[in-house]
């Protein structure tokens, strides 16, 4: 079916707007990556990824371009200095391509079945295979390599149970003894203190070389919101008798050279502080026990005041690019008066 005077629908419009960013984002990251890695089997990781995202960027151009959308100013080659020492290690750059790569497959998955044109569903279906492939190879390196760090493990189940009290779903009484966790709730908090590890790193590396105070405190005040969420889910696995994932690798060297622009910093960060809202929201609608529940609302509604306070900053930089949006019509009628 030919595509020709079928117009894209605002979703459509949406995912690829918003896919056009992060992907722009992605390949200045990508790009320093290759500047700086050594290792030749995470080399060939960071090659991958960024073989895709600019495949993927240069797909979506063409859609603007086709349908006559003025591209967004997003991010180039001004925002990154390929000539910066090396900040991340080799582990770290290939832990941070296995992370990006699950939420690249979440994103895209949204995408796709948010699209109705066979254009746009075919970019957004191929691009999720290729991230597809991309978590397997990163996570087959970082196996290969004693890096990949895995949910806990549990004696297998000797028979089928149901849940015979209410007491099952509670966990706010001070006085009772907390039941176990079950696997869900404990995939759910491991992913969670994984995430968090990575957003301590990416924020302590980026106030370490940010040239702005204004910045660098927000960067610092995302690092101490993620290492206290890692604490209190680790103290919850330690309560159950479970261990927490431990990361082994240093990640970031005493490098203080900029690295990236402050306003892709901002945009990072907002992404991730995105990713992680949406992450809580999953967490909790998937735990029973009310004390998870309660944690995962609160941590939601603290990481949405952080996400407020970056693009607040962005907006007073003029960095905060607006998505395309309907007209107000309530304007249009009065300015005709």
């Amino acid at each position: 079916m030919s595509n020709k005077n079928i117009h894209l629908t605002s979703s459509e419009i949406a995912s690829v707007w918003t896919s056009y960013m992060q992907n722009s984002m992605s390949i200045q990251i990508l790009n320093y990556f290759l500047q700086t890695v050594e290792d030749s089997e995470v080399k060939g990781v960071v090659k991958k990824a960024f073989a895709i995202s600019s495949t993927h960027l240069s797909q979506l151009t063409k859609v603007f371009e086709a349908e006559e959308i003025p591209l967004p100013d997003a991010f180039n080659e001004s925002d990154v200095n390929l000539n910066a020492s090396k900040l991340y290690t080799d582990p770290f750059m290939l832990t941070y391509l296995n992370h990006m790569s699950k939420a690249g497959m979440l994103g895209y998955s949204g995408f796709l079945s948010m699209s109705t044109r066979a254009d746009i569903r075919k970019i957004f279906k191929e691009t999720l295979s290729l991230t597809s492939d991309l978590f397997e190879k990163s996570s087959e390196v970082l196996l290969e390599k004693g890096l990949y760090i895995r949910s806990p493990y549990i004696d297998y189940p000797k028979h089928k149970d149901f849940v015979d009290s209410k007491s099952y779903l509670s966990g706010m009484n001070p006085f009772s003894t907390k039941r176990p966790l079950n696997t869900i709730e404990l995939s759910h908090l491991h992913m969670n203190i994984q995430n968090n590890m990575i957003g301590a790193k990416l924020s302590i590396s980026f106030a370490q070389f940010s040239p702005r105070k204004e910045v660098q405190k927000l960067m610092l005040r995302g690092k101490d919101i993620s290492e206290k969420h890692i604490k209190i889910f680790t103290s919850i696995l330690l309560t159950n008798d479970t261990q927490a994932p431990i990361s082994a690798d240093v990640s970031i060297t005493d490098s203080t050279e900029q690295v990236f622009s402050d306003k892709l910093l901002l945009f990072h960060q907002g992404m991730l502080t995105a990713s992680g809202t949406g992450n809580y929201a999953t967490s909790a609608a998937a735990s029973q026990r009310s004390d998870l529940i309660v944690n995962y609302e609160r941590f939601s509604f603290e990481i949405a005041q952080y996400a407020k306070d970056i693009a607040d900053e962005m907006i007073q930089k003029g960095w905060l690019e607006q998505p395309p949006g309907t007209s107000d019509k309530k304007k249009l009628a009065r300015d005709k008066r």
